[in-house]
């Protein structure tokens, strides 16, 4: 019996604003950053365009139709010595920005415990929570991290800017 040698996957976040400049963010309930905050996202599927990929993830899970506009990021994530990604990270609009927030979906519940809108001060809060525990997905903490002006990317800076 061979054991196969740990590959590293790959996995898109979709970050989807509103008006606002609030994200959807959702609490995951997978053995993997279960309790954690993540983006809408996924596996990237064989022969599948990052950007489809942050559309077709962010309507599974949660009703949104979006359109993928911007390559935000990447996160180099070791969850352990045999879980490993490259978390792309994609900057995406909803096809009818008229939709209200409130109409968000969880559709894959047995993934997901709820989505809800967050601005960057709501991660930071929750990183910085009272337990001293970080609850946001490990990709999100990389990506602030090594990407130190991503919140000016996506947030109400970057809508008045027009990014």
């Amino acid at each position: 019996m061979t054991t196969q040698a740990p590959i590293v996957r790959v996995g898109v976040a979709a970050v989807v604003r509103d008006a606002q400049g609030r994200m959807v963010m959702g609490v995951r309930k997978v053995s993997h950053g279960n309790g954690q905050w993540q983006f809408p996202g996924g596996h990237l599927e064989v022969g599948e365009s990052y950007f489809a990929c942050a559309e077709r993830e962010t309507l599974e899970e949660t009703g949104l139709v979006v359109r993928a506009e911007k390559l935000l990021g990447l996160t180099n994530d070791v969850f352990s010595p045999t879980k490993h990604y490259i978390t792309i990270f994609v900057l995406c609009r909803r096809v009818d920005e008229s939709q209200e927030p409130e109409t968000l979906q969880n559709l894959e519940p047995e993934k997901c415990e709820r989505w809800e809108w967050m601005g960057w001060s709501d991660v930071r809060a929750v990183i910085a929570g009272r337990d001293g525990e970080a609850k946001v997905f490990l990709p999100i903490l990389n990506l602030l991290q090594d990407h130190p002006g991503i919140e000016g990317l996506v947030g109400e800076a970057a809508l008045v800017a027009g990014v």
